[in-house]
């Protein structure tokens, strides 16, 4: 039997009425949810896998406080993890619960979290959480703190791995399936304005190496590919604006024209000064799908590409281009690259086989979204013959980042299953689905009513119990 309840219901009071022009990353399905709620034993339609054992969590920005919707960004609101737990073919929970911080204590009326703020950072983790070391992180880029938190999304506090993080850290690690280490690349714009950083943790989830990396100008570096042997930094053109920044701006980013884009190509035990620099087209990727080396010593990065970003929507990322999935071939020797258009469609969100992270793959996934419809359908690429498969999920119904989890006995790399979160435009509704990785046709293996509309948020993963 479905049973609900809720407990933190927050103080969120915009009204559109009172905005003639509102703020399209507060609206529909971007618009905040008002309560944490928790519901035990979710009916399922269909069969959920028996061996899903573990938690599917995403993270995404779900403001505490009325905001202005004429300088609100996406990126800034409150951070929210939404889970459900899985165990032998049921849905035992659902919870959401907000990611804790100095914003939310004060919104609240109680303590701080605890934990080291080394850069008194007021906001919390709103981009990214999953399993690590043993742990539940969520992340955040631009110099916040990772937040732990228990395994029914309660925040313990902040946790700076454990002491060793000496500054800021990232929403986009990447962990090396051969040896369990988790790479990142992490900025902090109030802070370093001439350099980013490498960050190396390892398998205790304590950090056990860094490298500063100068730049020319304060980058969002967003993400981070790894090969083999080499750590990617995007140097790319969206840059801190230092007036919109001393105006008191939360997210004083913007495009610049001049800047040029590259990436650097960081040997894994290199210094900054080993870095081999190679310009690629000017644009700006969010989120690359993966990367790796070839046998004659060239490196491969799949990206999802967009021409121009923040120029003139600076509220979010999608108003003045939408992403399209490339492939770079760069050649270090040369220090040249080579690029090929692999879909000229909207794809974002993409993700692949965990345990080919910097490894040579086939099988990409991608959310294909249009934020100004309510249709995100499910791509699946074949990157070997060219194919494109897409789940629809149906009419004003939109699915978010599809996280790939293989099955344990699987040999094929698509073997597997896709997990997301589905908004449904037409009662304003969500599920949380499961769809089989080699055959769309079939439809959904599973699919759970969820107690409440998941906005549409960033990312999250699948979490194993004995992980």
């Amino acid at each position: 039997m479905l049973t609900v309840s809720s407990r933190w219901t927050k103080p969120f009071t915009m009204s559109l009425s009172e905005h003639p022009a509102p703020n399209v990353y507060l609206t529909g399905n971007f618009a905040p949810v008002a309560d944490e709620v928790t519901a035990f034993d979710l009916p399922v339609i269909g069969e959920l896998p028996a061996d899903l054992n573990g938690r599917y969590l995403r993270n995404g920005p779900n403001p505490i406080t009325d905001v202005d919707p004429a300088t609100h960004h996406w990126f800034i609101g409150d951070g929210m993890v939404h889970g459900i737990r899985l165990r032998e073919g049921k849905a035992e929970w659902y919870r959401n619960r907000y990611v804790g911080s100095s914003t939310v204590s004060a919104a609240r009326g109680i303590a701080d979290i605890p934990g080291r703020n080394w850069n008194a950072n007021p906001g919390g983790p709103n981009t990214n959480v999953g399993g690590f070391a043993g742990t539940t992180w969520a992340m955040v880029e631009a110099g916040g703190c990772p937040v732990e938190l228990t395994y029914e999304l309660e925040t313990v506090g902040r946790n700076d791995f454990y002491g060793t993080l000496p500054g800021a850290f990232t929403a986009h690690p990447k962990v090396d399936p051969a040896t369990g280490e988790m790479h990142a690349i992490t900025y902090a714009w109030g802070e370093w304005l001439d350099h980013v950083q490498y960050v190396r943790v390892g398998t205790d989830g304590r950090v056990n190496r860094t490298v500063d990396i100068p730049l020319p100008g304060m980058s969002m570096v967003h993400d981070v590919s790894i090969t083999d042997r080499y750590v990617v930094v995007y140097d790319q053109p969206v840059l801190v604006d230092l007036d919109a920044a001393f105006a008191g701006s939360k997210f004083p980013f913007r495009w610049y024209d001049d800047y040029g884009n590259r990436i650097g190509l960081l040997p894994r035990e290199g210094t900054a000064t080993d870095i081999i620099w190679i310009d690629v087209p000017v644009g700006y990727v969010f989120h690359p799908m993966n990367a790796y080396d070839t046998a004659d010593g060239k490196v491969v990065l799949d990206v999802c590409f967009y021409d121009v970003m923040m120029r003139t929507d600076l509220n979010g990322p999608f108003g003045d281009s939408v992403a399209r999935l490339v492939r770079w071939v760069a050649d270090p020797a040369t220090r040249t690259v080579s690029a090929t258009t692999i879909d000229e469609r909207v794809n974002e969100f993409p993700r692949h086989r965990g345990s080919l992270t910097g490894k040579s793959y086939r099988y990409g996934y991608c959310a294909q979204v249009d934020y100004a419809s309510m249709h995100w359908p499910t791509v699946k690429h074949d990157l070997v013959t060219g194919q494109r498969e897409e789940f629809d999920h149906g009419p004003m119904r939109a699915a978010g980042e599809p996280v790939f989890v293989g099955r344990p006995d699987g040999t094929a790399e698509d073997d597997g299953w896709l997990l997301t979160f589905v908004h449904d435009g037409s009662d304003d509704s969500a599920e949380f689905v499961v769809i089989d990785a080699q055959d769309f046709g079939r439809g959904y293996v599973a699919r759970v009513k969820l107690p409440q509309r998941v906005p549409f948020g960033f990312h999250g993963n699948w979490v194993r119990d004995q992980a």
